[in-house]
């Protein structure tokens, strides 16, 4: 529904070795591809779903200049994020570009093998006021846009010109977890419906 109500998407594809989500999302109105199994399931990559996609639109001579990859996961987007996000990657002439959140007081800690901490983003024995501690890209996974042929040369979703696209604090939670149901709920119905 993002993409399809988005305003610079010119085509919505749906990749899955699942006949009913094809089916679902057939009836929303995209088109769909049928994933191998051998890149489907818990631990394939997103970038194999991706190049299978970039492949099967070349093999049938669909052009595509950019690729528009949401996340399921991560539901709490409205349609203008995408739109911002495509026209910022033409308008600096791109080469990927990753969604992203903002923040300024997060301190990150970290734990060895030995059960050792050490802090990894500042220094805890000079330790700024959160109000002077310098604002961080959190990249979010909401979505990415990249050309086809970063993706086939790199093996990667990111790579050539990088930058991200700037969403609310708020859009950055997603799905991963039963937990995060109930949250991300919570957060759409507060923002979104």
């Amino acid at each position: 529904e993002h993409c399809l109500n988005a305003e610079l998407v010119t085509g919505v594809w749906v990749s899955s070795d699942d006949q009913r989500i094809l089916e679902v999302a057939k009836s929303y109105g995209a088109e769909c591809i049928k994933r191998p199994e051998s890149i489907s399931g818990d631990h394939a990559s997103s970038e194999s779903g991706w190049l299978h996609a970039v492949e099967y639109l070349a093999k049938n001579n669909i052009g595509t200049d950019v690729f528009l990859a949401p996340q399921v996961t991560s539901p709490l987007r409205k349609p203008e994020d995408l739109d911002g996000a495509i026209d910022k990657f033409f308008s600096e002439n791109l080469d990927s570009l990753f969604s992203a959140s903002m923040i300024n007081d997060l301190y990150f800690w970290d734990q060895d093998s030995n059960g050792v901490i050490s802090s990894i983003n500042y220094n805890y024995k000079n330790r700024k006021r959160r109000q002077d501690f310098q604002k961080q890209i959190i990249e979010n996974g909401s979505f990415y846009l990249f050309k086809p042929e970063v993706l086939r040369k790199e093996n990667n979703r990111l790579g050539g010109k990088i930058s991200y696209f700037e969403m609310d604090f708020w859009k950055m939670f997603e799905i991963d977890h039963i937990d995060d149901i109930r949250m991300c709920s919570a957060l759409m119905k507060e923002f979104l419906l």
